[in-house]
């Protein structure tokens, strides 16, 4: 998946090394957990060794996750998720808003009736006991783990950016975007996998 990801060649690189390129295959499952779990070291290594770390791309969520040292709730391999995506199938998702609004209504209304979010919610609860909105709540009255500087690309006129991002497809396509797509799918990878969920990738 490397054109809809925009994964910098070899001559972008520049001899500068990069980290957490190519760590897992597209069918496996991955989370904003696993990223902080996985991120940390490398970047602990590098201040370590007096080096700067640039946190680069992805979402937000995820570098900002990285940047607070956030804690995630436990998702140990139960199989509540499981009979959580069965009920999802046979009783449908009306059922399970029902049960997230009586324990976690602020959820619910962050979740905007998105399945994933909606089972990870009632996972947390049934796992820890705790709603998903009070672990969250208690995780960011914590001091961030890094201290950032941000730096971000800012547009006066909003059109020169969708004419940028107008652009950036164009090219993804020319590059043979839809091709990595057909590829990828090809391989038996199911189209709800975390990795077709991706922007540029779920839309096609």
């Amino acid at each position: 998946m490397n054109i809809g990801t925009a994964k910098p060649t070899a001559e972008e690189m520049q001899g500068i090394p990069h980290h957490m390129l190519d760590i897992i295959e597209p069918w496996e499952d991955f989370s904003v957990g696993k990223y902080c779990e996985m991120a940390t070291p490398i970047v602990d290594d590098i201040l370590a060794r007096g080096k700067t770390a640039i946190i680069v791309g992805g979402t937000g969520l995820y570098m900002d996750a990285l940047i607070r040292g956030n804690s995630f709730a436990p998702c140990p391999s139960t199989g509540c998720r499981e009979k959580l995506e069965e009920r999802l199938q046979h009783e449908g998702l009306e059922a399970l808003i029902e049960e997230l609004r009586s324990i976690d209504p602020v959820a619910l209304q962050k979740s905007q009736n998105n399945p994933r979010r909606i089972i990870r919610a009632l996972e947390v609860f049934q796992e820890t006991g705790e709603t998903i909105t009070a672990h969250n709540e208690r995780t960011a009255a914590l001091p961030p783990r890094f201290d950032p500087l941000w730096i971000g690309v800012d547009y006066v006129n909003r059109q020169d950016l969708y004419d940028r991002i107008d652009l950036r497809v164009e090219l993804m396509v020319k590059d043979g975007l839809l091709d990595e797509i057909r590829q990828v799918l090809s391989s038996g990878i199911p189209e709800k996998a975390t990795a077709m969920q991706a922007i540029g990738y779920k839309e096609f």
